[in-house]
């Protein structure tokens, strides 16, 4: 039985998320897609980063899964977890950078780098 999201694809685009939060979705729209690339893209401490992608995730902005151990293996290493966008989170993200215009000056997309 499939569960219910808390918050369907439908989300209203005001929803308004702390700068960190913003910081976080931005990263992950801009290709950091693991929780140290985000720290250290963000400049923001493991104690704000993995609480907040705790918090993000519980509200479906986004999802994450562990890649394969024999991948960390092979390059002698603990396993990552990878984070992605959910649609929500892409439109909350959207709304974030109204909020917060600076945002993809911090942290560019792909498409900013290459303007």
């Amino acid at each position: 039985m499939a569960r219910e999201p808390k918050f369907p694809d439908t989300r209203l685009p005001d929803t308004k998320l702390s700068h960190t939060a913003a910081m976080i979705l931005q990263a992950l729209d801009a290709g950091f897609v693991y929780g140290f690339s985000i720290m250290e893209m963000t400049g923001l401490p493991s104690g704000t980063v993995y609480p907040a992608m705790r918090r993000l995730e519980r509200d479906e902005l986004i999802r994450s899964n562990w890649e394969r151990q024999s991948i960390a293996d092979a390059e002698q290493r603990p396993p990552r977890k990878y984070y992605k966008l959910t649609a929500a989170g892409k439109s909350t993200l959207e709304a974030s950078r109204k909020r917060y215009p600076l945002l993809e000056r911090l942290i560019p997309t792909e498409e900013a780098r290459t303007v």
